[in-house]
């Protein structure tokens, strides 16, 4: 299976002067884990996701305050639609992250997480009974 079989097509794209807050707000709002940051004065993709804004929050910042800017990593690793399941789940291994931007082209076409690898990797749901 392919990437672009289990990523999910809804991406949130914010700027870097963003709140923290907003941030959350937007991803809360579309029950998603991690937003793309796009900074047109550095023509550059970046990744925020629930994780850095709850360490933020945690360490005392004021979520009102706070830039996306500010807890964007840079440094990201794509994946490409064509990518093998495998070789995105090794990705994230790799480099300790659960989010994968999707490029195709210009720009992002997905975002794939650690919960998308396991919902195609993992059996349907099945009701157990209760042992009695």
């Amino acid at each position: 299976m392919l990437v672009r079989d289990a990523m999910s097509t809804v991406v949130l794209t914010i700027g870097p002067t963003h709140t923290l807050r907003q941030a959350a707000r937007l991803m809360s709002a579309r029950r998603i884990g991690a937003a793309v940051v796009h900074d047109p004065d550095t023509c550059g993709l970046g990744i925020i996701t629930e994780r850095d804004i709850l360490d933020a929050v945690g360490s005392g910042l004021d979520p009102d305050r706070e830039t996306a800017s500010a807890h964007t990593t840079t440094d990201v690793v794509f994946a490409a639609p064509a990518w093998t399941l495998q070789e995105a789940a090794e990705a994230m291994t790799h480099g300790g992250f659960r989010h994968l931007i999707v490029l195709d082209g210009d720009g992002p076409v997905g975002i794939v997480s650690v919960r998308d690898i396991l919902r195609c990797w993992a059996p349907a749901r099945r009701t157990f009974a209760a042992a009695g």
